[in-house]
């Protein structure tokens, strides 16, 4: 039981770390006219497309860490609820900072913590990556368990 414990919370946190990494990198090379649409801090598609393909790619390895640490069981079932469960339980926040500043207006270079303030996601965005998270955790257990 406890391995199952750590195992979550190792995986967790290394996921963490990895998606603030793999998005601040994404943003160097991207930049503030890659990262946003024009003249505004809303994310643009390429961005939103590049979001989601990382976020599966780090989840799934996230998973398949859980699964190795845990030595078998079920503990990436249990990363999934915890990514799933966190990830909607910060869906309210970002809905009410997206609601606060809807169209601020972007002129210029912007510093990399300075457009994670102030950028925008699709409505839909927060709901979604939870989702898309939990869904990679799976894919990536499997394909441990698949390995053993």
């Amino acid at each position: 039981m406890a391995r199952t414990v750590i195992a979550v919370i190792v995986s967790y946190v290394l996921m963490f770390v990895l998606v603030f990494i793999a998005f601040t990198c994404l943003y160097l090379v991207l930049g503030a006219d890659g990262a946003f649409k024009p003249g505004s801090y809303h994310a643009s598609n390429h961005w939103m497309a590049l979001s989601i393909a990382i976020d599966l790619v780090i989840a799934t390895l996230a998973g398949f860490i859980c699964a190795t640490i845990a030595k078998g069981g079920r503990a990436h079932v249990g990363l999934a609820v915890v990514v799933l469960v966190i990830g909607l339980l910060l869906v309210i926040p970002t809905i009410m900072v997206h609601n606060a500043k809807p169209n601020m207006v972007r002129t210029g270079d912007v510093s990399n913590m300075e457009a994670m303030q102030r950028a925008r996601q699709p409505i839909w965005a927060p709901f979604a990556f939870p989702f898309i998270g939990a869904v990679g955790v799976l894919i990536g257990g499997r394909l441990k368990r698949r390995t053993q």
